[in-house]
């Protein structure tokens, strides 16, 4: 298909009288045919030969023969009658017959249109065949006269019908611009435009070609392609910013025109159409309504942006509220992770905290079974990236993303993902990502919101840290790391509401005072947290060691028998007896709680195992006693 363009010039012309000649040749033919079939019915005329030329002397029609000196006489008459306007007629009459010719005004223009020639026999004489002459001239005027009318009211009735086809193409186009106003949203403008041009252009084969992707919206809107040999019209109005007409070797027509607002080219409308479908003067009318639509697209698209920045902004200040709401590290991975799946409509999401001590990334929460409890040396895969740009990324194809290994896409076979790191103190303290099994799942927008979350995530896992490290100072004991007398009474409470039973050890350091007053203080403090030390590691996970206060330390052992929590304190107590450096011994008080007992309190708890621990002491200390 070849690019046509036409600048407006006119096309090159003949003489003037041949460009008068064309328009008005068919009515004279038209009319000297009619003509001759009305005098042919008259036996006055027999014998008579006609000739009709035209202003630029080409004979135009002819009845009847004649000489050629018959012929060069009539040419002298109709040179004379047309510089006359007049009539002409031949001074000597050759073959005793009578010439003459009279010229015919065209009635639109008031000016001679063409000459009509009479040779005729003049047995009647010739001022008869003057009289039949004229009054034959005026008979052929009166016919080219009705002709001439009657093409007038062919005009008129034609621009009557072209006058009513314009000012119904004017109401559709109204209501056109009307209707696409009336869209609000971006997907209904599309549908909207499309069914108004094929309204307007029926038949025509239409398609949308846009710089984003609406493909959704329906089948003719297509991304625009910017690739040679591929929509190469589209391309070059949508890059020029004008209405661009193609014309192909059948006759076939393509016009693409921009699709643009006020503030930029957002596509082109591209319509082909079949040869003879095609009026130029329609290409006015087709830009104006891609004028319009883009104008209101664009109307649409900042309304789009202006909701969806609203919701965004509700989004954000909603999880704020509730993220700030918790502060546990935990229930907060746990949150984003399902707020996640939801905000972005995704498939899969899993947020990773990063262990500076050991350089690893550790997966705190995730949908995807295999993924939890996992971590990952910092430089591995889409979280070593993120680690290493600190910047978020999205990818639109996992298939198309290199080498970069990922655990999360290849379990999941997922293609689309958007990561972001969570800052903690100005630093990467953990990663997000979100991940679908489509291609190119994932906008633009998906990937700035994520952003924008991360941020707020991270301040509230900040906020959620610093909590529970002075929550941990409130109940920990500083210098032996044990959890604090209160917090034990607070644990023993709970449980004696939910469980059937359970044991408490008390623990002395025998003669105490004594390694203070050899060795000093700072010695002993150092004997606390080796015994704390032994302690701990004598003990479950479940169990609960505090400094009870001085050099005593107790230990909770939920759903423990009295017997149990004896071997425990023997275990403790031989312990510390082999690996305190300077050696030391300890006295342990055994108490046990079940739910038969007549009064349960902390406080009968504690008092029975210290009456065991004073017993032990009155022994002769480095021994366990329950009482």
């Amino acid at each position: 298909m070849r690019v046509h363009e036409v600048d407006g010039s006119p096309s090159p012309a003949g003489r003037p009288d041949e460009e008068r000649n064309r328009p008005i040749r068919p009515l004279l033919t038209d009319s000297f045919e009619v003509w001759l079939k009305e005098i042919g019915e008259s036996r006055a005329w027999s014998g008579c030969a006609f000739r009709l030329f035209g202003i630029d002397g080409s004979e135009l029609a002819r009845a009847g023969d004649l000489t050629e000196e018959v012929e060069t006489v009539l040419r002298e008459c109709v040179s004379r009658a047309m510089r006359s306007g007049g009539s002409a007629e031949a001074d000597s009459m050759p073959d005793g017959r009578y010439v003459a010719a009279y010229s015919v005004e065209e009635p639109e223009r008031y000016g001679i249109c063409a000459v009509l020639g009479f040779v005729m026999p003049t047995a009647a004489g010739a001022n008869a065949c003057r009289l039949l002459a004229e009054a034959g001239s005026l008979h052929f005027r009166s016919r080219v006269a009705a002709a001439a009318e009657r093409r007038l009211l062919h005009r008129i009735m034609k621009f009557q019908r072209e006058a009513d086809r314009v000012w119904k193409r004017k109401d559709l186009l109204h209501d056109a611009v009307r209707r696409l106003h009336d869209q609000i949203d971006v997907p209904s403008l599309l549908r909207e435009t499309i069914s108004i041009i094929e309204t307007l252009f029926t038949g025509a084969e239409l398609e949308l070609h846009l710089s984003q992707d609406y493909a959704a919206v329906d089948r003719r809107v297509k991304p625009l392609v910017f690739k040679q040999g591929v929509d190469e019209i589209c391309a070059r109005s949508f890059l020029e910013s004008r209405p661009i007409t193609a014309y192909g070797e059948d006759g076939s027509v393509e016009v693409a025109v921009p699709f643009s607002g006020k503030q930029a080219v957002y596509g082109v409308l591209d319509l082909k159409l079949k040869a003879g479908e095609w009026n130029e003067a329609e290409l006015p009318a087709f830009v104006m309504l891609a004028e319009e639509a883009g104008s209101a697209f664009e109307h649409a698209k900042l309304y789009e942006q202006s909701n969806l920045l609203i919701a965004e902004l509700q989004l954000i200040n909603d999880m704020t509220k509730r993220l700030n709401q918790s502060l546990r590290p935990k229930e907060i991975f746990e949150f984003i992770t399902r707020e996640f799946l939801n905000v972005f409509k995704a498939e899969f999401c899993c947020v990773l905290q990063y262990d500076r001590e050991e350089h690893r990334f550790i997966v705190m929460s995730s949908n995807i079974p295999a993924m939890v409890d996992e971590s990952f040396p910092a430089d591995y895969g889409f979280c070593g990236i993120v680690m290493q740009t600190k910047e978020p990324l999205i990818i639109s194809d996992y298939r198309d993303s290199g080498n970069v290994e990922s655990k999360l896409m290849e379990v999941t076979g997922a293609r689309s993902l958007i990561a972001s790191p969570i800052f903690v103190g100005g630093e990467v303290g953990g990663v997000i990502l979100v991940a679908h099994r489509s291609a190119n799942f994932f906008s633009y927008d998906n990937y700035k919101l994520l952003q924008v979350i991360a941020s707020h995530v991270g301040l509230a896992i900040a906020n959620a840290t610093l909590h529970a490290a002075v929550r941990r100072m409130a109940i920990t004991d500083n210098l032996t790391g044990l959890y604090a007398r209160h917090y034990l009474n607070e644990q023993i409470q709970k449980r004696q509401r939910q469980d059937p039973g359970g044991s408490l050890i008390l623990v002395d350091i025998d003669f105490f005072k004594r390694v203070n007053d050899t060795y000093g203080h700072q010695i002993g403090d150092q004997i606390l947290v080796q015994v704390s030390n032994v302690i701990k590691s004598c003990i479950r996970e479940t169990d609960i060691a505090a400094r009870w206060g001085g050099e005593e330390l107790a230990v909770y052992l939920p759903m423990a028998r009295v017997e149990q929590a004896l071997r425990v304190a023997d275990r403790i107590r031989q312990r510390v007896e082999a690996e305190t450096e300077p050696d030391v011994t300890v006295s342990c008080g055994v108490s046990e709680w079940t739910q038969d007992d007549e009064k349960i309190s902390p406080e009968t708890l504690f008092y029975r195992a210290d009456m065991a621990l004073y017993a032990a002491k009155n022994r002769g200390r480095n021994t366990v006693i329950a009482g």
